[in-house]
């Protein structure tokens, strides 16, 4: 009886087993052929990244915003105006000043922006 339950009960797990494998093998098939339709142009990508990606503007703008002081500093640099780099040095002596919340609430958000996750930032760099 217990003999007869239990290799039941093995044959079932292994037909669960079985199926499993299979519908997760048809699946990457059907993704693979969903694939190389979209890459020979017979199907439209219907993703929404692609779609949310195609009228945003905001990294470009953050990458702006981050690149100006460099850009400052280099005319700076670059001009030999003893009052521009004055300006400039007292301009980075302040924003060397800001709380640490601050700046590190505005790398989070730029990291955010561009996908990476930031969250490591306000638990002192620890996963």
């Amino acid at each position: 009886m217990w003999l007869g339950a239990i290799k039941l009960a093995l044959n079932a797990g292994t037909h669960i087993y079985k199926k499993k494998k299979e519908t997760q093998m048809l699946m990457a098939d059907a993704q693979a052929q969903h694939a190389s339709k979209m890459a020979r142009g017979e199907l439209e990508f219907s993703g929404k990244l692609l779609e949310a990606r195609q009228n945003d503007y905001k990294d470009e703008v953050v990458l702006a915003i981050l690149t100006l002081p460099i850009i400052i500093l280099a005319w700076g640099v670059w001009s030999d105006d003893p009052a521009a780099m004055e300006k400039i040095k007292i301009f980075f002596e302040h924003f060397q000043a800001l709380p640490s919340w601050f700046t590190n609430l505005w790398i989070l958000v730029c990291a955010s922006i561009f996908g990476i996750k930031g969250t490591q930032i306000f638990r002192g760099g620890k996963k």
